[in-house]
């Protein structure tokens, strides 16, 4: 299964997610409590990332290295740590990584390194991940073997690959559109 953001590109393959995009922690919390059977949030500030994996609802967190300043000397600047990995645990929220972000952002090897370290972050916290293309466009929905691809590329080994691109989280609760 993979995910797209545009109803107009559904079929039996895709999954049509509604995206929750803001940058209001406030606002972000009234569209958490909101009656959603499956909430995807957008990553970005450290605040919009605390308090999407504070909330129960949450299913996955979609791409916190996205919207970060400038990395730090010793470390990259990737939107997670050891605190919202136990608290995304804790949780059961799944982080989410989307390869059509990866392709329209313009420091594609900063991204690139931000996502390596949210997965060895996601590893040593033993914190489910998904890959997808997450697709607003025709031509951004890739196949299920680029999917993985990405997924090796980014540092998941052959099983966290397989579970990552075999999304199960509520799979009753998800609107499968056909």
């Amino acid at each position: 299964m993979d995910f797209v953001l545009k109803k107009e590109l559904e079929n039996s393959n895709l999954i049509f997610i509604d995206l929750i995009t803001t940058k209001n922690p406030k606002e972000l919390k009234k569209k958490l409590n909101s009656g959603e059977e499956f909430i995807v949030a957008r990553g970005g500030s450290d605040d919009i990332n605390r308090t999407t994996l504070e909330s129960k609802r949450t299913d996955i967190l979609l791409g916190p290295e996205f919207n970060r300043e400038r990395d730090f000397i010793h470390f990259r600047n990737s939107g997670l740590n050891q605190v919202l990995c136990r608290l995304a645990k804790k949780n059961e929220i799944t982080i989410g990584f989307s390869f059509s972000d990866l392709m329209n952002s313009k420091n594609k090897e900063t991204v690139l390194g931000r996502m390596m370290q949210n997965v060895f972050l996601c590893r040593k916290f033993k914190v489910k991940m998904v890959i997808g293309s997450f697709a607003s466009k025709e031509n951004e929905i890739k196949n299920r073997s680029e999917l993985i691809s990405f997924g090796n590329i980014i540092g998941m080994n052959g099983k966290e690959v397989k579970d990552a691109s075999n999304f199960k989280k509520k799979e009753a609760k998800i609107k499968i559109l056909k």
